[in-house]
């Protein structure tokens, strides 16, 4: 039987820590007849059971340089009992098509992820290879753990009497965050974006976690560089300062007033003062709140009470039960895919549900007694209440469901969307949140429907989580996802992502019986719903009830705005 053990969800005991990934490189080829290549690396992850490479992201392109230092982050969770294969390919961007196959390769690199965090200082370089012939360069990879700490950070800063460097009209400033690390060096956290010709920018304001800034240490040296921009890439170095997240948590004050400083000026001339200054205009801290906080308040105690229903395709395009072949095959000696998907499944969701009693559902099937088709039934078969006492109680109506009904057919998704949506729209207050589990082989009859239901549900305290079992093109379950594209309707997008699509295969061995990852497959199902919920709270301006107190940094008051 696969099972967690003692998988305490709020406890958060999935054997995994997140570790942020930066990018640089070194001499990359040059591909741009007139210029220097436009780079973006892409990084892409392994399935853990087929080894089939998947994009997990990109970064952003820099224009213009052979040496790019990529500003975003890749953020991966760390399994340390697994060999976690990574693989970074760089491209030279040469129009504005999100086909990779579109623009230049500029090579690649392999390597776990293991590796790079046992580098040392976690800094690994390697060649970048894929052009027979060709030198194509190095690239750099750091991981840093990253801190637990929780709080995010908005600040906006101007610059004042800066340096001229364009021979017509005056700078073109920006500035350059980096945090320092435990081995001295630095790693770009931000960018501010230029502002065109003026030697006094105010740039945006901006927000920053924290720990992207100095990973929860609040003496740890932020430096930050400030430069003139130029189309070419080759943008002037106008000067520096360094301060810290302490420094900074003092707010709008003589404190905050730095001097940008060129060493290299400095050096040559006794009567250089410096390059102008930069101030800091405003500093707010804002704690984020966490999936946890809205659940732990517990039930009566205001927590967010969640909701789990299970609906199951019985449609013919699954196989006949009494074949081995089929993904509903009753074998007295193991689990069918269904079972074992729903088992493992609601084993991780069940601990989030208050009561355990789940409404359970199935699609597609011929009803006794008179064979009418049903695309939301009862599986303990009483449409008036189609509660099961826990994952055993629903697998216990499953099984008997199978030998009552017959596999039928079209497969439609929409009217079990619905009828959770009817329960979600009922309580929109934050209370309870409804998560819809779906096990299907992942042919769908009624994508226009379906499509139109998520819509209308994305404005509803509801996920959708679809796990597809079989050895189907999951096409249709990854267009519903809306990870890449956000799902619409006759012109109308959903308010929020709300369906995670999760392929069972991916997780179990070649022959389908064993789980091979529970703590894995536990973090995918889950991975997307607890932003999808605190989109809900957020987008209806709900808290958490009590709520966390404000975070105020030692020593001082809170800044506020001027």
């Amino acid at each position: 039987m696969a099972s967690i053990g003692d998988f305490d969800p709020l406890n958060a005991s999935i054997p995994a820590t997140k570790v942020e990934i930066t990018v640089s490189c070194r001499n990359l080829l040059d591909m741009d007849t007139f210029s220097k290549s436009d780079p973006i690396c892409v990084l892409y992850t392994q399935g853990i059971s087929n080894k089939e490479w998947r994009e997990f992201g990109r970064t952003e392109v820099i224009e213009n340089t052979l040496n790019p230092e990529f500003v975003r982050k890749f953020i991966l969770d760390y399994f340390f009992e697994e060999r976690q294969n990574l693989r970074f390919d760089l491209y030279d961007v040469d129009s504005k098509s999100a086909n990779l196959s579109k623009h230049d390769f500029l090579g690649q690199a392999f390597c776990t992820l293991g590796e790079v965090v046992g580098s040392l200082g976690s800094r690994m370089k390697k060649p970048l290879v894929g052009l027979p012939g060709k030198k194509c360069g190095n690239i750099i990879v750091t991981a840093e753990e990253m801190g637990n700490c929780r709080e995010s950070v908005m600040m906006q800063f101007c610059g004042n009497k800066l340096d001229k460097k364009d021979f017509f009209g005056k700078s073109d400033p920006f500035l350059v965050f980096y945090r320092s690390n435990e081995d001295g060096t630095f790693t770009t956290c931000h960018k501010t974006e230029v502002v065109k010709n003026t030697l006094n920018p105010v740039w945006q304001a901006f927000k920053i976690p924290v720990r992207a800034l100095c990973n929860g240490d609040y003496d740890r040296t932020i430096k930050i560089e400030c430069y003139d921009w130029d189309r070419d890439g080759s943008h002037d170095f106008i000067g520096e300062f360094s301060t810290s997240y302490r420094e900074l948590s003092r707010g709008q004050s003589q404190f905050n007033v730095y001097e940008v400083v060129n060493p290299k000026k400095k050096g040559k001339k006794k009567k250089y003062l410096n390059s102008g200054t930069v101030t800091l205009l405003s500093f707010l801290v804002d704690i984020e709140v966490t999936f946890l906080d809205y659940i732990k308040g517990g039930v009566g105690q205001g927590g967010t009470q969640i909701n789990f229903t299970v609906a199951i395709d019985f449609t013919a395009s699954n196989g006949n039960p009494t074949q081995p072949t089929s993904l509903h095959y009753m074998s007295p000696y193991q689990m069918n895919a269904y079972a074992m998907a729903m088992k493992a499944v609601g084993e991780i969701i069940q601990d989030y549900d208050s009561d355990k009693m789940f409404p359970a559902l199935g699609f597609g099937a011929k009803l006794p007694p008179d064979g009418r088709v049903s695309h939301e039934f009862a599986l303990n078969g009483n449409p008036q209440n189609p509660y099961c006492a826990g994952i055993d109680g629903v697998m216990e109506a499953y099984y008997q469901s199978l030998k009552s009904v017959c596999l039928y057919g079209p497969t439609n998704f929409s009217p079990v969307i619905n009828h959770v949506a009817r329960y979600a729209a009922s309580v929109k207050d934050g209370s309870q949140y409804f998560i819809l589990l779906i096990i299907t082989d992942g042919v769908i009859s009624d994508m226009a429907q379906t499509k139109e239901s998520i819509v209308n549900a994305s404005c509803l305290p509801m996920s959708i989580i679809i796990v597809g079992v079989g050895p189907a093109e999951f096409d249709a379950m990854i267009e519903l996802d809306g990870d890449e594209v956000r799902i619409s309707s006759k012109g109308r997008y959903a308010e929020r992502d709300i369906v995670q699509f999760v392929p069972f295969r991916d997780y179990t061995d070649r022959t389908g019986n064993h789980i091979l990852s529970m703590a894995r497959l536990a973090k995918d199902v889950l991975a997307e719903v607890p932003d999808q919920f605190l989109s809900y709270m957020r987008i209806r301006g709900i808290k958490p009830s009590p709520a966390p107190p404000p975070y105020t940094p030692p020593g001082h008051p809170l800044q506020t705005q001027i």
